[in-house]
């Protein structure tokens, strides 16, 4: 009941905000971009970025653009912007989902680096249902996956594919893709595959999952991997190590003891999941955050984004960890205000680009990007 009421207050608190007119983001600092603006191309309001880089080497940068409000539910499009150099200069706002006053949702594109191919999973739910409906199982329409494939750099998308009969066990009632970039492992058994990290609730027990959906045949078909162990987790985001074993860093719900992120390891690609805990080192307010994994003089080198306060959602920070995890002992601040969801790629040079919501009054004044040199 907790959670569920949470949910209310975010959504009426979401409402509220959408329905001022003013959205001064001209005071957000020099180094910080906005790349979706409230009112842009008559959306209200833009939330739950994800961004990759394709193998030609573009970035696209992507977001659910929210019609009438910046509620949860309702009329959203997915929609991406594209650049060809490095963030300098940007496409137009693209529409690559579109399903009337319905809600086309967490948004997670994935590079398969052997094809070229970018695959885009994503949640449906009808328009006119609540996420407490469709959690109690009293909605019209359950929460359904789908997949987009674009074979052109990004271009032209394919009509969505309805994927949940493979992804989603019959008895779960809320659903979600990422949101936030998958990956493709690079080493050992599996090698290719292409992970897509997610959350589900299941029916009657209101506890929330972490899981990852899987592909194994360059995006033809897709499997249900794994869940967590543990309940209260949810949203969440996945990296290769360098022995192989993934790591699931997610969005936690268990307050009691430590206010900061869960983590669990998967030996086996993601078909299980093991040693789930609390990370002290990684401070959150019950947000999404995003983790990737680079190379830096030979060694793998762990980057995470989130806002990095154990209560609100405030000073959007990339943490770094030297040694798979275990510790995180260097920040860089991105931004001190209001922040929520974010997630971030590597481009040429040893930069970092960090795609985040933020603004001055409230994390959701748009959209942004900021480019960090680093080349430890």
């Amino acid at each position: 009941m907790k959670t569920l009421m949470n949910s209310f207050l975010i959504v009426i608190c979401l409402n509220l905000y959408s329905q001022e007119k003013n959205h001064d983001i001209s005071e957000l600092p020099k180094d910080i971009t906005t790349l979706f603006a409230p009112g842009e191309a008559n959306y209200n309001c833009f939330r739950i970025p994800a961004v990759v880089v394709t193998k030609e080497g573009s970035i696209l940068a992507f977001a659910e653009a929210r019609k009438k409000s910046c509620s949860d539910t309702g009329n959203i499009d997915l929609v991406m912007k594209k650049s060809t150099n490095d963030g300098k200069s940007w496409s137009e706002l693209k529409i690559i989902w579109s399903d009337g006053d319905n809600t086309c949702a967490n948004p997670a594109p994935v590079v398969d680096y052997v094809t070229g191919k970018i695959h885009l999973l994503a949640a449906w739910n009808n328009g006119k249902d609540r996420e407490h409906q469709i959690i109690a199982g009293t909605s019209k329409e359950s929460r359904e996956v789908y997949q987009l494939v674009s074979n052109d750099d990004g271009e032209t998308w394919s009509k969505p594919e309805n994927i949940t009969a493979t992804t989603k066990l019959k008895d779960w009632t809320w659903y979600a893709t990422g949101p936030v970039h998958g990956i493709q492992l690079r080493k050992g058994f599996y090698k290719g595959r292409l992970i897509i990290p997610s959350d589900h609730i299941e029916a009657g027990s209101k506890k929330y999952y972490s899981h990852i959906i899987y592909s194994d045949n360059h995006g033809a078909s897709w499997k249900l991997g794994g869940r967590t162990p543990n309940d209260q987790v949810n949203e969440c985001s996945i990296a290769e190590l360098e022995n192989g074993d993934l790591y699931l860093n997610m969005r936690n719900y268990e307050r009691k003891d430590m206010q900061a992120r869960q983590i669990a390891i998967s030996k086996d690609g993601g078909l299980t999941w093991e040693n789930q805990h609390i990370e002290p080192q990684l401070p959150e307010p019950i947000c999404q955050g995003a983790i990737l994994a680079v190379e830096r003089k030979g060694k793998q080198v762990l980057l995470f984004t989130n806002p990095s306060d154990s209560r609100n959602r405030i000073n959007m920070t990339l943490s770094i960890s030297r040694d798979q995890g275990k510790h995180w002992t260097e920040r860089i601040t991105v931004f001190e205000g209001h922040s929520a969801y974010s997630d971030l790629v590597e481009l040429e040079d040893n930069k970092v680009f960090i795609l985040f919501e933020a603004g001055i009054k409230s994390p959701y004044e748009g959209i942004h990007y900021k480019t960090i040199s680093f080349k430890k």
